[in-house]
């Protein structure tokens, strides 16, 4: 009955063949020939997840080199044509005008639980293998995983948000838009905030926001590199650099306004403007710094914190970098 159903499957009578490998499933079900051609049946009719699924079992699997030979030759026909279908799914992205821009496709943290089946998912999505795809996906703070057209990286990330696996995408002249002010000191908190600030070209002015507009808080540590002079273990002086010390920081995101009020501990001018710090409080930065966390917290009790430590601000470094790498001209 196999020799008919490959005869049917030779004069493309796919109707006829699926009746017979209804019948065989039944009488041998786990015939190599069967299953190889339950694979071109799903081919057929579409299910290309279902085909690849037999055809890689039969890889596994079997052991009659000629369904070997034919399973590996199915595999590479499905992965051709799954290419070209998204070559052309991209050259039609970034068919507009507006879709050509560069951008940044950035990969946002998975839990532990999330990442066995994520990985595959990704693996499939973005052709690797799944051992490479659970290293790429980040388990803490976002990871810039790709810059491109515009386009193409939003059709990326569509499919990845299909899957599940949290990613955004932006253009890189939607970042350079962002505004980010040195926080100096706090004039006012009530009935609105007015800082005095910096801005990227060490202005200085000031700004009035609701504390309702703040839709984040990221909270962190910086470290302070500096070069040092040290004795190796052969008791010779080197000379290499060491994390000195870390500094505090808050960014409070305005997104209406589309920018980030920064504030960190060596910058903020405790003496200046709104009293915050006890008056008899210990002359301390640290509990200076503390006693202004708290203060801000208390202003932004229902605002989400995005916090994680000295991971997350080297990741944040890490990204910024990265991203402003790719905003400099050649």
């Amino acid at each position: 009955m196999i020799e008919q159903v490959a005869l049917a499957f030779e004069h493309k009578d796919y109707q006829t063949a699926a009746k017979l490998l209804k019948q065989l499933q039944k009488e041998s079900p786990e015939n190599p020939w069967v299953q190889y051609y339950l694979g071109c049946l799903h081919e057929v009719s579409e299910k290309r997840q279902d085909a690849e699924k037999i055809y890689r079992q039969l890889l596994r699997d079997t052991t009659n080199s000629k369904i070997v030979s034919l399973a590996g030759q199915s595999l590479r026909r499905l992965q051709e044509i799954e290419q070209e279908e998204r070559q052309r799914a991209i050259s039609q992205a970034t068919a507009q005008p507006n879709n050509t821009e560069l951008g940044v496709l950035v990969l946002e943290p998975l839990t532990t639980e999330m990442k066995t089946e994520a990985s595959r998912k990704f693996a499939q999505i973005m052709q690797l293998d799944p051992y490479t795809a659970r290293l790429i996906l980040p388990s803490r703070g976002w990871k810039l995983y790709r810059t491109g057209q515009i386009g193409e990286l939003k059709f990326y990330g569509e499919q990845l948000k299909q899957a599940g696996i949290p990613c955004f995408w932006a253009t890189i002249a939607e970042i350079q838009q962002i505004q980010v002010y040195q926080v100096k000191y706090f004039q006012e908190s009530t009935p609105q905030a007015t800082i005095v600030c910096c801005n990227e070209a060490n202005q200085l002015g000031s700004l009035t926001f609701d504390w309702s507009e703040v839709t984040a808080k990221v909270v962190g540590l910086l470290p302070i590199f500096e070069q040092v002079v040290d004795v190796d273990a052969r008791r010779k002086l080197e000379r290499k650099t060491q994390i000195q010390d870390y500094a505090q920081f808050c960014d409070l995101h305005l997104l209406g306004r589309r920018c980030i009020l920064r504030i960190d501990d060596n910058g903020y001018e405790f003496q200046q403007g709104l009293e915050i710090i006890p008056q008899d409080s210990q002359n301390t930065i640290r509990i200076h710094w503390n006693s202004l966390s708290s203060w801000i917290d208390q202003q932004l009790p229902q605002v989400k914190i995005w916090s994680s430590g000295i991971r997350t601000a080297i990741n944040i470094l890490h990204t910024s970098r990265e991203i402003r790498e790719c905003c400099t001209p050649n």
